[in-house]
């Protein structure tokens, strides 16, 4: 279901009218919700400390997680104290609470679990991302800006800066809203938004005087089961592996495995799938390569030769320089420029 999806999205065909319809009216209430939110007939909330929320307008993966856990790293860098706040997409439970550095993915979601471990900051998820931050900000009053991993359309949270991502190789597929296409939200929300940041190829049409670039590279190989055990990047070349890949947008994974030099035996699984011992069960050879956003979900299968690709997003210096200012005018009192 979600192939078809994809190539019906993405594969060059217009949207399919007997689609459109529904996309009509997914369209209509998105523009009644966020009409209520404006009209103040639903509430809308600021939390204490100033709020970055990175998100999407599509569907799938654009690179929010990346970015997210690179703007953390910036903004430490420039002194800023920051925790994270997340959804938690697929978790078991909407309830508010800490994501633990070792934390269940199938309790807490994918990309907060592997946020915890790799950010060395207070991760926190929760259906209502409101009461999320103020959790985490009552058990960690040392931290003085939150990033929220997602919820552009989480409009109970006033943000105080909207970062949108853009896949710049598939960009906004057939252009139609769900389901006849991968939009959210309209494009025209866009225009709404502080900064868009594309990620990967740029286009060369501007969408708004704030547009940044942003790419994934990779770094080093990292066991499944023992995530201290780290294998050079070059040190698959010239091998044959299996490619495990729950994202949304697996090829992409496919074809960076390709540029390394490893010849590919793709597997392509839903986007959050829950991977089971069975799901492993694979022909020779034995080595199997997947992302980090899937190894997390793996780390108590014994895959001997399972290891996860560690990506770190390369960002825009502009985009950093311009967050911090942002940032330090909302913390006066100012309005940004």
């Amino acid at each position: 279901m979600e192939h078809w999806l994809q190539t019906l999205w993405y594969g060059g065909s217009p949207p399919s009218k007997w689609l459109l319809p529904l996309s009509g009216l997914y369209g209509a209430v998105v523009a009644l919700q966020r009409y209520m939110f404006r009209q103040g007939w639903r509430s809308r909330h600021r939390l204490p400390v100033p709020v970055v929320v990175v998100g999407n307008i599509t569907v799938g993966g654009t690179g929010k997680t990346p970015l997210t856990l690179a703007l953390v790293q910036a903004l430490q860098a420039r002194g800023w104290r920051p925790g994270i706040i997340s959804r938690g997409y697929g978790a078991l439970s909407g309830a508010v609470h800490p994501v633990a550095v070792d934390e269940d993915p199938a309790r807490v979601g994918d990309e907060p679990a592997l946020m915890a471990g790799r950010s060395g900051v207070p991760v926190w998820v929760g259906r209502d991302r409101c009461t999320a931050g103020r959790s985490l900000l009552q058990a960690h009053p040392d931290v003085d800006v939150l990033v929220s991993d997602d919820g552009l359309q989480h409009w109970a949270l006033k943000p105080d800066v909207e970062i949108v991502v853009v896949d710049g190789e598939r960009l906004f597929g057939n252009g139609a809203l769900l389901p006849a296409g991968p939009l959210r939200e309209p494009k025209k929300r866009l225009e709404s938004v502080d900064a868009v940041v594309f990620n990967g190829p740029q286009p060369d049409w501007a969408l708004r005087p704030r547009q940044f670039a942003m790419t994934l590279h990779p770094v080093h190989w990292v066991h499944v089961n023992d995530a201290t055990r780290t294998l050079p990047l070059a040190h698959f070349r010239g091998q044959t592996g299996h490619a495990v890949a729950g994202i949304g947008h697996p090829e992409r994974f496919f074809r960076l495995l390709q540029s390394l030099g490893i010849a590919v035996i793709p597997h392509a699984f839903p986007d959050h799938h829950r991977y089971g011992a069975g799901d492993f069960e694979l022909d020779s050879p034995s080595l199997v390569l997947m992302t980090e956003k899937d190894a997390i979900k793996c780390r108590n299968l014994l895959l001997p030769q399972g290891w996860a690709l560690r990506v770190e997003a390369s960002c825009d210096p502009g985009l950093a320089v311009w967050l911090d200012q942002v940032l330090q005018g909302r913390k006066h009192g100012q309005t940004a420029a």
